[in-house]
């Protein structure tokens, strides 16, 4: 189900402050949403690379105690060359809960989150572009780490991966598809 979006009202922002105020943070797993579109359903194209090409607005709750930073991977498994990653985004503040629709495609940004090159050879998101055929899945993966990584701007998800590997307190995934 898709929830409307009516200014500050965002279903993300409920859930969130829901789960602030009732105080269980780590009494629920971790969970990862968004607004524009749902788990397991399709992508628009807005947030495609024959639409506007912009992130999708992501948001989570159920974060661990001992979180200190986030890391969000978006991944498409179904690529014709083997896994295509289409953003690597860490260092995102523990006190987060929320990725506003259209994060500009800056190496770090203001709050010190940072961006990392994906498979295009490009920082920041570029969102789905499968070629004509099957639907493909597409694979946001949010990481919740008990370190902030000293990783600087345009690491790839290999370099993350590996950095992080041993400071992964829980994972998620949000899952979307799209096809042409």
């Amino acid at each position: 189900m898709r929830y409307p979006s009516h200014g500050k009202s965002c279903f993300c922002f409920l859930v969130v402050m829901l789960c602030l105020l009732s105080g269980f943070s780590s009494a629920v797993s971790l969970e990862l949403m968004s607004n524009d579109f749902n788990n397991r359903g399709q992508i628009p194209q807005k947030y495609t690379g024959l639409g506007e090409d912009i992130s999708p607005e992501l948001c989570w709750a159920g974060v661990p105690d001992g979180t200190k930073s986030f890391v969000v991977i978006l991944d498409d498994p179904d690529a014709p060359v083997g896994n295509w990653v289409h953003w690597v985004i860490y260092n995102i503040s523990s006190s987060s809960r929320i990725l506003k629709r259209g994060i500009v495609k800056n190496g770090t940004l203001s709050d010190g989150t940072c961006q990392g090159r994906n498979s295009f050879g490009k920082i920041g998101y570029n969102g789905p572009y499968p070629p004509h055929g099957p639907a493909h899945r597409y694979v946001f993966t949010l990481y919740a780490l008990d370190s902030v990584p000293n990783i600087k701007e345009g690491a790839d998800k290999v370099k993350i991966l590996n950095t992080i590997k041993s400071h992964i307190l829980a994972q998620t995934e949000l899952m979307g598809w799209y096809k042409q």
